[in-house]
């Protein structure tokens, strides 16, 4: 099973910089990585800035597509309008709850970060002590193997025209 992982930082700058921390935690095999992303929303910016973690991209990773819609999702819901409501209801079904999303959408705001990572494997004792030194609030769902399987086939189709 894998876990969807929101990390929220109080700053702009939080989320880079707990980022080494887990990398550093993958290299020990302390958590494995199938992919991630971060979200950097400078004070006085409407909307915030996205990247993927290329680096960290293994067989097992999501596409651009599923981060583009995410964050689509997460922050442009009122310029996008009904298209997106039926997005919300795609990725419920794929284990990414609505209160996942509002949770989200609620506490990464202008000042503020996010690192999301998709991950399994981890040593959590070891991973929360590694991570107790950087400030975050924790959102979090976990997706059944089923559910895992259903959100990759529904973004695969992005690497196949590659």
């Amino acid at each position: 099973m894998a876990t969807l992982t929101a990390l929220e930082f109080p700053t702009a700058g939080g989320a880079d910089a707990a980022l080494s921390t887990v990398q550093e935690l993958s290299t020990q095999n302390l958590i494995k990585i199938h992919d991630g992303a971060i979200v950097t929303w400078p004070e006085g910016k409407k909307k915030p800035k996205t990247r993927e973690l290329n680096d960290m991209k293994s067989a097992g990773a999501l596409s651009g597509a599923f981060w583009g819609m995410l964050f689509g999702l997460l922050f442009f819901i009122p310029i996008l309008g009904a298209a997106m409501g039926a997005l919300a209801g795609a990725f419920t079904d794929v284990g990414i709850s609505n209160e996942f999303i509002a949770k989200v959408r609620e506490k990464v705001t202008p000042g503020t970060s996010a690192l999301f990572l998709l991950t399994s494997d981890a040593v959590t004792d070891r991973v929360l002590e590694a991570m107790s030194k950087h400030e975050f609030e924790l959102v979090a769902t976990n997706l059944s193997g089923e559910q895992e399987a259903q959100l990759r086939e529904a973004f695969e189709h992005e690497h196949e025209g590659v």
